[in-house]
């Protein structure tokens, strides 16, 4: 930075920090503590299995990969959605609409997102670089499933489901069904909140064509499904649990989850979205976060060391 009569003159750096700055919110960076936390259970887990001990190389991959799909699956939801984006008065000011970012600028972000997640894919294991580009997939197919579809959210759930079976792949190079089984947990999870999220839409949606579960069943019904998809999910969790030899701590914090579910579930009615945003950000940003803490303080109790 220079000054011309004591006047500080902008560096040359300071628009790119803004165009990344810009990025980052458009992508919701934040919001990756939903699925990561699952990430590391299933890695974890995975570790300790095999000798008890945790390898820091690959719980830093696993993050690398993680975050970076997530960044190229927001980037490529928010290009292909922009449009309806424009016309939806609760996302018409999201950057791609006001020009805060450039479509150009979103398609790089992605670009380099995709391309560090197939790098973080390919040192760990020829297994996770094998399948990397089967993740990529749902990533893409799922903005455009509103425009075909009334399950949107079923995709999503199956994206997400990936990061988990992922997660445990990336440290035994190896298939297991009891990842798959946290896999489904946590895709069920998502897409069952997602059936909340989608619900204030509603009126916008059916009026533009976009298609979703609430826009074709209603909110009762989608907040009734919903209830559903975090009781299977409960379900899915325990059978981890018990798959994979679990310990009491484990078990306490599936109990707090339960009781998260129960209040996020009360505070959203038919009739009353007001608190909507309370039970999608904070109880299910809290949900995976206290589920990581119990499974990590059991793993580390039954003798899991770092």
């Amino acid at each position: 930075m220079s000054t011309a009569e004591g006047v500080p003159v902008p560096g040359p750096t300071r628009p790119e920090t803004g165009r990344v700055r810009a990025f980052l919110r458009l992508v919701m960076i934040e919001h990756s503590v939903f699925a990561l936390p699952f990430a590391y259970i299933a890695a974890l887990v995975a570790m300790f299995h095999d000798d008890s001990t945790v390898h820091w190389r690959q719980l830093l991959l696993v993050t690398v990969a993680m975050v970076t799909l997530r960044t190229f699956a927001m980037a490529a939801n928010r290009i292909i959605d922009r449009e309806i984006d424009a016309r939806n008065p609760r996302t018409a000011g999201r950057e791609l609409v006001t020009g805060a970012v450039t479509v150009r600028t979103a398609w790089t972000g992605a670009l380099v997102s995709v391309v560090i997640f197939l790098t973080s894919c390919a040192l760990l294991n020829p297994l996770c670089l094998a399948l990397s580009p089967l993740a990529v997939i749902p990533m893409v197919v799922y903005p455009y499933g509103k425009r075909f579809t009334d399950f949107p959210h079923a995709i999503l759930g199956l994206a997400q489901a990936i990061g988990p079976t992922g997660a445990w792949i990336a440290v035994t190079g190896a298939w297991s069904w009891d990842a798959v089984a946290l896999g489904l947990a946590i895709g069920i999870w998502i897409g069952g909140f997602d059936l909340i999220y989608a619900c204030q839409d509603v009126a916008t949606d059916r009026a533009q064509g976009v298609r979703s579960f609430p826009a074709r069943f209603g909110i009762a019904a989608s907040l009734y499904t919903a209830r559903g998809c975090h009781a299977v999910t409960v379900a899915l969790l325990a059978l981890f649990g018990s798959l994979t030899g679990a310990g009491l701590l484990y078990w306490l914090g599936l109990l707090i989850v339960v009781g998260a579910f129960v209040y996020e579930h009360s505070v959203v009615r038919p009739t009353d979205l007001s608190r909507l945003n309370r039970a999608f950000f904070t109880v299910n940003g809290i949900i995976g976060i206290v589920l990581f803490v119990f499974a990590l303080l059991d793993l580390v109790v039954r003798g899991l060391t770092g």
